[in-house]
């Protein structure tokens, strides 16, 4: 029998209707388990892990990520996958953080939600829930796993996790992977995408990276934006790595104090990577004349990253590595998928 590790963190899809009040709280693990009777049925062993107590996601941080992928690491050899349950407001942060949190990933960590409670009639709760579990759960003919990363399973599709942007806060379909295809879509059957896979060394042993540094900040340009904001936004004490979201494919003001801004940060040590704006697309400072400035400031391209994946990306760099050269350089690099190299 196969077996999966579910991982409750909270998020609505935790939730339950209070019988008599109608108001709805987070449910304890036995509670939980009351909602979804499959759990103890077919051909999957799931076993269930809780935070206590159950968090919000707007409230996730560095510790609960380190929390989320000790818990995997510990059971690791124990579970052919994990299915992480989690609020879908942060949930692609999460997805990324935990993707460049494990080097050498060889089987499935799924995270679902839901927009609706488990406790809710309408709910689309159970449906992720155990479509999540048989994918984590799912081996090609030698035992190996299907889909050995960290993934985000909503509605009908398997993304990649440092892929996926929240899109929507009120259809089914929440999130979105933009620049990259969706590993597989669940219907009567689940279809896979086998060759959009990330596959790693499968004799290779789980390595899980915790140490991140969360002085990152990002830096959105608008018109109007004046020099004094920057500057100060520039200057925040302990800042040591910037996401610049520019407009289409990575540009920004011409402004000659805008260069000067950004070229003496970068002198300070500040690592700043250009990201666009714009959802689909990539950034590409050699094609408009007004991106010169940042190249020549010493700004990074971002390429296709999505913002989510690009913070804490940077986050587990300069935590990891000694120098701001090893920063620099694994930026460039794609390390599970983040990125699309040329």
């Amino acid at each position: 029998m196969k077996r999966v590790l579910l991982i409750l963190t909270g998020g609505t899809i935790s939730m339950v209707k209070h019988q008599q009040t109608g108001a709805l709280y987070p449910a304890d693990l036995a509670t939980f388990k009351t909602y979804v009777p499959e759990l103890a049925t077919g051909n999957i062993q799931v076993d269930t892990v809780s935070f206590d107590p159950l968090i919000d996601s707007s409230d996730i941080s560095i510790h609960d990520w380190v929390k989320m992928a000790q818990t995997v690491y510990d059971n690791y050899n124990d579970y052919d996958g994990f299915v992480i349950l989690h609020g879908t407001d942060t949930m692609a942060y999460s997805a990324s953080a935990l993707s460049f949190m494990f080097e050498d990933l060889n089987k499935p960590v799924i995270l679902t939600g839901s927009q609706l409670p488990i406790g809710v009639l309408r709910s689309d709760a159970r449906e992720n829930l155990l479509t999540a579990i048989e994918i984590a759960a799912e081996q090609d003919a030698d035992g190996d796993a299907l889909v050995p990363e960290v993934c985000i399973f909503f509605e009908d599709k398997l993304m990649r996790g440092n892929r996926c942007t929240k899109r929507n806060a009120e259809h089914f379909s929440a999130f979105k992977s933009y620049n990259y295809p969706s590993l597989a879509k669940a219907g009567v059957h689940i279809t896979y995408n086998i060759h959009l896979v990330h596959y790693n060394d499968p004799r290779a042993t789980l390595k899980l990276h915790t140490r991140m540094d969360c002085n990152v900040a990002v830096l959105k340009l608008f018109p109007g934006i004046t020099k004094n904001i920057v500057h100060t936004f520039l200057n925040a004490p302990g800042l040591r790595g910037i996401v610049l979201e520019t407009y289409g494919a990575g540009n920004a003001p011409s402004r000659a104090w805008l260069y000067e801004e950004l070229k003496d940060a970068i002198s300070r040590g500040i690592i700043i990577v250009n990201k666009t704006q714009c959802l689909t697309g990539s950034v590409n400072m050699e094609l408009y004349e007004v991106a010169q400035n940042l190249v020549k400031a010493g700004v990074l391209s971002g390429r296709d990253i999505t913002t989510e994946a690009l913070l804490t990306k940077m986050m587990l760099l300069l935590g990891e590595c000694e120098d701001n050269n090893t920063v620099i350089q694994m930026l460039q690099k794609n390390i599970c998928g983040e990125i699309t190299m040329e």
